[in-house]
């Protein structure tokens, strides 16, 4: 199968959308402000070059949204449509995303993956990522919209 990689633009907020609402474990990951169309705008605004789309049969089927603080990079979505899976796209958009980071001068990245997504974890593994347990993750909503997690 043929696909191509390209850099994300904010009109394919749309498609993009669609894809996260593909599957649960997606799904679960979106919250109603920073996955809106207003919020995906403003994060490609401050990471124009660093996210990515994978596009087939003129449609995008796996999305990866990386970003960076200056410091340290991050791996906000990353989703393959289930019918194209097992094909490699996941990995090149890792790849493509990490190279882009490395431009930037960004020298380590991370990603939250849920705990019970257990396709995910032994993916990232696959890719190199391991497994902090030293570290607890905190956060804090500040928009009543936004729910705090588990």
């Amino acid at each position: 199968m043929d696909y191509t990689i390209r850099p994300v633009t904010a009109d394919d907020y749309d498609a993009i959308y669609a894809l996260w609402n593909s599957t649960e474990q997606s799904r679960r990951a979106l919250n109603p402000v920073d996955d809106s169309r207003e919020g995906i705008g403003r994060y490609l605004k401050r990471n124009p070059d660093t996210c990515f789309a994978a596009v087939a049969e003129g449609r995008i089927v796996g999305v990866i949204l990386t970003g960076h603080d200056g410091r340290r990079g991050i791996i906000h979505h990353m989703c393959v449509h289930p019918d194209y899976r097992r094909r490699g796209i996941a990995g090149r958009l890792v790849s493509e995303a990490e190279k882009a980071l490395k431009k930037e001068g960004i020298q380590k990245v991370f990603g939250l993956v849920f705990r019970d997504n257990e396709a995910a974890n032994a993916f990232w593994e696959q890719q190199g990522y391991s497994l902090r347990t030293n570290l607890n993750y905190r956060n804090k909503s500040l928009n009543e919209k936004i729910p705090a997690g588990e």
